[in-house]
């Protein structure tokens, strides 16, 4: 009884808080202050500490797999939420195409990014034995004919122009679950149904929101590449502008899946 007190409580609270329209009108705007100011952070935080090894767990279990924790949890609230409120699978599949959508963007963008990186970066072989240049790093000889894969599988560094995957996978996911989300709070004051695997799923999504938050500072204190880093936020905002503010914003049809909570919320 305490403990499904605790779970209603702490549903209600959070799904207030994400489905106020000043939190979804603004949550975008600080997630660009976070990628604008969030490497400042490195002036203050210990290069000692265990979130500053990219072998530490939060990175190998979590930020390796992004999409696929995010698409569990997210996935399993939204089949739930639309199938419990309509019980039409039609309708439930429709809900989740966003996801698939969102998934294949991320994919092509991947792909994208390699292609660029690949094609405008060269492999350097660092000089055994050469003097370090501002005591930093050693002398590197330029490699030819070597593509990204190869020169990272023999041991060489490869320098190319770069946009980091992992901050554009962490701001997409943040702002897909933020909008996928959001529809709970309404739904909560509509009187709609909601029993403990729904609000336990909800608390998930929350709680996998703030992992992302807290890893997406941590890539930005820890391991600071500015312009890398800001296009990577940059591409993943225009990522997530381009499905939830502008395609998803058409009335549903079978290339439109429309906005979250749409045919699921009562008027």
């Amino acid at each position: 009884m305490i403990l499904n007190t605790m779970l209603v409580v702490l549903t209600d609270l959070a799904a207030h808080l994400l489905g106020n329209i000043s939190f979804r009108r603004h949550f975008h705007l600080m997630l660009s202050a976070t990628l604008l100011f969030g490497p400042v952070l490195s002036l203050w935080v210990s290069q000692h500490s265990v979130f500053a090894k990219r072998s530490h767990f939060l990175y190998r279990m979590f930020l390796r797999s992004g999409w696929g924790w995010t698409c569990i949890f997210v996935g399993s609230f939204v089949f739930l939420l639309s199938f419990c409120t309509r019980r039409s699978f039609s309708l439930s599949f429709r809900h989740l195409s966003r996801l698939g959508v969102a998934g294949g963007l991320w994919f092509a963008f991947r792909k994208l990014l390699d292609i660029l990186e690949n094609a405008t970066g060269s492999c350097y072989e660092p000089l055994p034995g050469s003097p370090e240049i501002n005591n930093s790093q050693p002398l590197l000889v330029l490699r030819e004919g070597e593509s990204k894969a190869e020169c990272l599988r023999a041991g060489m560094l490869w320098r190319g122009y770069e946009v980091s995957e992992d901050v554009f996978l962490l701001c997409l996911c943040c702002l897909l679950l933020a909008e996928e989300t959001a529809v709970f709070g309404p739904y909560l004051s509509l009187g709609g149904f909601s029993d403990a695997p729904l609000r336990i799923l909800f608390l998930f999504c929350v709680l996998l929101l703030s992992l992302w938050l807290f890893l997406l500072l941590c890539l930005l204190a820890y391991f600071p590449q500015f312009p890398t880093q800001l296009l990577g936020g940059a591409l993943g905002c225009l990522s997530w502008r381009g499905l939830y503010q502008g395609w998803y914003c058409q009335s549903p049809c079978w290339y439109c899946p429309g906005k979250p909570g749409l045919g699921i919320l009562k008027n």
